[in-house]
């Protein structure tokens, strides 16, 4: 969706002409429910068009596809995807330590997120520990996973 009724919100090329209130009514049609069923909440700012048109070539595909997989295959040798762990199953799987436990269950407080949104959380943060070829999430893959949840932030902080 676009940040604001106008799409400019945020864009340094555009100014946004949308109002405060335009803006919260824009954005409070998504409901919590719906929110906590969203995995990633990102911002995805336009590009410049000298990036647009630069030849600077990123990382291939290949190499992408082969880090994905193998962090596939972490999943299925643990018994199933990471999308298909039930509750129980997801939070043996995140084998959170008591300090992260902790520090988790403070932000979940101070953000306000539901338990099905706590449970998005966590399957992010292990399947950014199976990228990077860890063995359970630690607080930077809990600390990237609640970033994915820009939405959450921005809607339930008013």
């Amino acid at each position: 969706m676009n940040p604001c009724p106008c799409g400019h919100l945020g864009d340094p090329r555009q100014a946004c002409q949308c109002t405060a209130a335009q803006i919260q009514r824009y954005q409070s049609r998504l409901s919590g429910p719906l929110l906590d069923r969203i995995d990633l909440q990102i911002e995805v700012p336009a590009l410049p068009p000298e990036q647009l048109t630069s030849r600077e070539v990123g990382e291939s595909s290949a190499v992408v596809r082969a880090r994905v997989m193998a962090a596939r295959q972490r999943q299925y040798a643990r018994g199933a995807l990471n999308a298909h762990l039930g509750g129980r199953e997801l939070e043996a799987a995140c084998a959170l330590s008591t300090a992260d436990r902790a520090w988790l269950a403070g932000v979940l407080e101070r953000l306000r997120l539901s338990a099905r949104a706590y449970h998005r959380v966590l399957r992010v943060a292990l399947t950014l520990a199976d990228l990077a070829e860890k063995p359970h999430p630690e607080r930077g893959e809990l600390m990237e996973a609640i970033g994915y949840r820009q939405l959450d932030r921005q809607l339930r902080q008013g």
